[in-house]
């Protein structure tokens, strides 16, 4: 972290404790910006501060805080003014309770930062802390001011550093009113055991796999209009209609997963693309696969039609159709033992 720049200096109020530390940014943007141009003759548009009352631009020095009034009038606020606010927290991150970290509620979760250790001194306090809340499996709450207003923070142990998660305030986050159907929905047995098999068979993903297809896309367009080149057209997309029967939605999207799952799988192990060329994009539905290949001793185990996927290329379909089906026949029944109700 020492080639991140710091933006808050101040410390960490841990009871009597005082832990000096550098505040820097945990996460970064890969967006693509965008300029305004004027389309006509690719004219950068550009936004100059303009003083309504002489009319006139003014420069960043000459531009200070003010709050309007319900009535209009005008108050400024200087940084002095703002420096001298009579709270603990203007340059202290103070921690107020410690709380198991499955009582934070993700929809409170904000903006994220590292904290760290300024200085040789902060070193020793700055591990005690790291290790009193490894050692409790909780969370620090903290209250601390930055950018002009009074912040709840969350800190937590990251590695060997410590992390804290800027909180919305309780009151900012909004009741779910209004939110789910307000109509009567039953839903039965069979299809929460389909809903289960489609959830099983999609299986899990390794998050590090996953990235921005939309930004690469972006970048291939970006490229072929700069070399003067045909930009890429997007890809037709797939037929869609009305979900008349959820049961038959569900039972194909079961079958599938489990085909695209198995097709992966043998494409992984007999044929593997070449490099230099792009795989082709795949259909929205089948995105979850790119984690099969990573368990295919897995898979290989559960379904006796990837056995033969290394002995015969030729009989690989048939043999992973006919695993499809023996799966759907001897899942849905162990399912049922257990039925459950539920109500939308």
């Amino acid at each position: 972290m020492r080639h991140v720049r710091s933006i808050w200096n101040g410390a960490i109020s841990f009871g009597l404790v005082s832990i000096p530390i550098k505040l820097v940014n945990a996460t970064e943007s890969h967006a693509i910006s965008f300029r305004q141009i004027h389309a006509e003759d690719n004219g950068r548009i550009r936004y100059r501060k303009v003083c309504e009352l002489e009319e006139r631009e003014v420069t960043q020095a000459e531009i200070g805080k003010a709050y309007e009034d319900a009535d209009g009038s005008i108050i400024p606020i200087t940084d002095e003014d703002l420096s001298h606010l009579p709270i603990p927290t203007a340059r202290t991150i103070e921690i107020v309770a410690f709380v198991p970290a499955d009582r934070i509620d993700p929809l409170q979760m904000d903006a994220a930062y590292y904290l760290a250790a300024s200085g040789a001194p902060a070193a020793k306090p700055y591990t005690l802390l790291r290790e009193a809340l490894k050692r409790s499996n909780k969370v620090a709450i903290a209250k601390y001011a930055l950018r002009g207003r009074e912040r709840l923070g969350m800190l937590r142990v990251v590695g060997d550093a410590i992390a804290m998660h800027g909180l919305l305030w309780p009151d900012e986050v909004r009741a779910p009113e209004g939110v789910a159907p307000d109509v009567d929905v039953t839903i039965r047995d069979k299809e929460l055991d389909l809903a289960d098999a489609l959830m099983d068979t999609l299986g899990e993903v390794d998050l590090d796999d996953l990235h921005d297809e939309y930004r690469e896309a972006l970048e291939e367009v970006i490229a072929a209009k700069a070399s003067g080149e045909t930009p890429p057209e997007a890809p037709a997309p797939a037929a869609g209609g009305k979900v008349l029967d959820l049961m038959a939605a569900l039972e194909n999207s079961v079958r599938a997963a489990r085909e695209s799952r198995e097709a992966a799988g043998a494409e992984a192990e007999v044929r593997p693309l070449p490099r230099g060329r792009a795989a082709p994009k795949e259909p929205a539905g089948k995105k979850s696969t790119s984690t099969a290949a990573k368990k295919t001793t897995t898979a290989k185990k559960a379904t006796p039609a990837r056995k033969s996927t290394s002995k015969a290329g030729e009989g690989t379909k048939k043999a992973g159709s006919a695993g499809a089906k023996s799966t759907t026949a001897k899942k849905t029944p162990a399912k049922k033992t257990t039925p459950r109700k539920r109500s939308a």
